[in-house]
């Protein structure tokens, strides 16, 4: 359904921006009116504005941090016994972020008029996601809506925890590999074709070692550069529609648990996920079904996410969640085995946190070790690379010296 942005007036004579999803700009004017909001001005989203907002959430313009603010705050009002619309009206004041501010004054627009809390929040994927919109959900029939919220704030925190833990693990090998990547092209480009043509100049050959990176040199100086990054382009491009496919989803998935160091961690992720966020759901009310359904939504894994399919069909009939999700692979047993003791037991809410958070801990030393193997070897790899390039570029200078003598 396409999505329109519009000028409108409202109901106290201020002016107002937003963005509204309707069937056509007839139907986008109909439902302002009934908010008693009149637009000035209603133009259609292009492909292009969703892709500039896309870049802008890459870029981080809709980043986490001032969700999670909002969340935090919007608890606070709501437990203090403010109405939402108030505790709205007193946020969008507080928001610095444009876009974010105009959804939240849609959305309690949308309040005003009688629309549903969720349902408004519903249109803004970009910033609530089908987790944040179930729990709200949850809070909005059962009348505990500052609850829900705080209970978000603390998943939310805690998940972006995690992966900043992931990222901080991440930044010192990239570094390194930029760093070599761009020592190989600086010398491979700038000092050896110089050294190279002076000592040919001289009648004297070059040893095979810096007859190929002068090899390497022509081809990154040259046209042949725009040949390798087309191809790579193509291949990237290729690659990426393969991995939008279903069969390309599920090869990825297998192949990322099947690595040799970095799949135990990928699983442990996996099933850290799954075992939070179903804790969470389930502790805010949602019925074990539709908290299945949403999980099998955010899994992040394909072979999970059939996995937890499969166990809510198996709900649904009567059956129990801890066979299916045992025969994915992707849960060891013994963690399918609490699993199903916390289901018979009625404490499954508090098995699957004891769970999630035993993972967590242990991922936490993974990473530790995993980092610590890591820098040494790339190290290792970077050295001996320019170690090579310096070789060859030393080797020549040597010869044609000792010729000299």
């Amino acid at each position: 359904m396409p999505r329109y942005h519009y000028i409108a007036i409202a109901a106290t004579g201020k002016k107002v921006k937003g963005a509204i999803t309707a069937e056509s700009p007839y139907a986008a004017r109909k439902q302002l009116r009934v908010r008693s909001v009149h637009p000035s001005s209603i133009t259609q989203i292009s492909s292009r504005a969703e892709s500039r907002t896309a870049l802008l959430s890459f870029l981080g313009r809709r980043n986490k941090a001032q969700i999670i603010d909002f969340t935090k705050q919007m608890a606070t009002l709501l437990n203090s016994g403010i109405k939402l619309t108030e505790a709205l009206s007193v946020l969008t004041l507080q928001i610095s972020d444009t876009r974010f501010r105009n959804a939240i004054v849609d959305v309690r627009d949308r309040v005003i008029t009688g629309e549903s809390f969720t349902d408004a929040l519903k249109d803004y994927g970009d910033y609530f996601d089908v987790i944040y919109v179930s729990m709200v959900r949850v809070g909005e029939v059962t009348g505990s809506l500052g609850q829900s919220f705080a209970t978000i704030a603390n998943f939310m925190e805690k998940r972006q925890r995690v992966e900043s833990k992931v990222i901080t693990a991440m930044i010192y090998p990239i570094v390194l590999v930029l760093f070599c990547i761009v020592a190989i092209l600086v010398l491979t480009t700038q000092v050896i074709p110089k050294i190279g043509e002076q000592i040919t100049r001289t009648g004297k050959e070059l040893p095979w070692i810096t007859e190929r990176l002068m090899d390497f040199s022509y081809v990154m100086t040259s046209w042949w550069l725009l040949v390798v990054i087309a191809s790579i382009v193509v291949i990237v491009w290729a690659l990426k529609r393969f991995l939008r496919t279903s069969r390309g989803a599920y090869m990825r998935d297998k192949l990322l648990l099947s690595l040799p160091m970095f799949g135990p961690l990928i699983k442990q992720r996996v099933v850290a996920r799954f075992a939070s966020t179903l804790s969470t759901l389930l502790g805010s009310g949602l019925a074990m079904a539709e908290s299945l359904r949403v999980v099998s939504e955010v899994t992040g894994n394909t072979i999970m996410k059939q996995a937890v399919r499969h166990a809510r069909e198996r709900i649904l009939a009567g059956a129990d969640i801890a066979t299916p999700l045992k025969d994915s692979g992707v849960i060891d047993p013994a963690i399918a085995h609490m699993v199903a003791v916390g289901e018979k037991s009625g404490e499954l809410e508090t098995m699957l946190k004891s769970i999630s958070d035993n993972l967590e801990s242990s991922t936490d030393v993974v990473i530790e070790r995993l980092s610590a193997a890591v820098e040494p070897v790339i190290i290792i790899i970077m050295a001996a690379v320019v170690g090579v390039i310096a070789y060859a570029t030393i080797l020549p200078i040597l010869e044609a010296s000792a010729g000299n003598f």
